[in-house]
């Protein structure tokens, strides 16, 4: 009697379920897609590896720092809020490490019910794939928001920190400074809401998307679901969020011309951290260049770019989601003429974190 109670519902239920992937082809096609090019980076991509490098201050022990050989930018590094990923895969620090335990199979469970859900409405969204901010995540930006909303002169204890802090509103005195952001949707949401005052003082300011900075990792959540040269779309947590018009932003002040879609699977980290200082002292006429990515991305920068003897924190603990850090990174060609190799070395004196940290 049983059995066929549920051979009763189940029919139609499958039915239904059928109905809906079809009405949905287009974006079952398109998840189908994203989940085998899914399969594909985590075995075959070596995003993670690449052949050692020179020790950066080779390049630089005899000349001084003033040379006006060496070229200097400040990079101002803004880590992402929590994602969905995270809040599946990682303790993070506002739980314990029982609760994280006890909590990943209901928690996992819920992330794969969301996925489903987000298939059967037919959004181009993901839990997983290019995963965006959780609502911690926007609580954490809601913080730096408001952070940044102070005077820096109530907030700065020192000249250089009120500066940093004047460079990040874009006040009118301030050093100019410009927008850059990862593809990821996590980084770009990140930047949009925590500097949402600075972009709607300035309206013909854009984030500029640089393709290198995508995550350094072999896991799906390091993947762009935005095709290439197309705008983001907020996710559906986003859209929930009602302190921030991310949709006016990414509509209309989201510059995604260098937007080139994936990171190949045959590229790796080191490759796109070049990349990016080239970008910087070529592409960027800004001294100060503001950066909302990823937290291996930035360990990766400091382990390859400060001086192998340095023992800086930043070369082995992450910067804290929503964290704020600033560095000088130095330029030199290695050859007298000039026609030789960019090298690039961050100079390690020059690093002092701005808001949160790292651990």
């Amino acid at each position: 009697m049983l059995i066929s109670i549920l051979d009763f519902y189940r029919r139609p239920f499958g039915l239904a379920l059928i109905c809906f992937l079809l009405y949905n082809f287009s974006t079952v096609l398109l998840k189908t897609k994203l989940t085998l090019q899914g399969v594909a980076y985590f075995f075959f991509c070596n995003d993670k590896k690449w052949p050692k490098q020179p020790c950066p201050s080779t390049y630089f022990k005899d000349v001084n720092a003033k040379d006006e050989k060496i070229k200097r930018k400040t990079l101002i590094f803004v880590r992402h809020g929590e994602s969905t990923w995270n809040d599946t895969f990682n303790k993070g620090a506002h739980r314990s490490k029982a609760k994280f335990v006890i909590g990943f199979i209901p928690g996992l469970v819920k992330s794969l019910s969301y996925e489903f859900y987000l298939l059967l409405a037919g959004k181009v969204d993901s839990w997983f794939y290019d995963s965006p901010l959780s609502y911690l995540g926007l609580d954490q930006v809601k913080e730096l928001c408001a952070f940044l909303r102070q005077s820096p002169e109530a907030v700065a204890t020192n000249p250089d920190e009120k500066l940093m802090l004047e460079i990040l509103r874009k006040d009118p005195k301030a050093p100019k400074s410009i927008l850059v952001s990862s593809s990821l949707r996590r980084a770009l949401s990140t930047v949009a809401a925590s500097f949402q005052d600075r972009l709607a003082r300035n309206p013909d300011e854009s984030i500029l998307i640089i393709p290198s900075l995508q995550e350094i990792s072999r896991n799906p959540d390091t993947l762009s679901i935005t095709p290439a040269q197309t705008k983001v779309a907020p996710s559906w947590i986003d859209e929930s969020y009602t302190d921030c018009d991310f949709a006016t932003i990414f509509g209309g002040q989201v510059d995604m011309h260098l937007h080139r879609g994936n990171k190949p699977i045959d590229t790796n980290g080191y490759k796109r951290m070049k990349e990016f200082c080239n970008v910087a002292f070529s592409n960027i006429q800004e001294e100060y260049i503001i950066i909302g990515g990823h937290s291996i991305w930035f360990r990766s920068f400091f382990k390859e770019f400060l001086p192998r003897d340095s023992n800086h924190v930043g070369k082995s603990k992450k910067l804290v989601n929503c964290g704020a850090v600033a560095l000088d990174l130095l330029k030199i060609n290695d050859s007298d003429d000039g026609n030789g190799v960019d090298r690039y070395m961050v100079d390690e004196k020059s690093i002092r974190v701005i808001y949160g940290g790292f651990k």
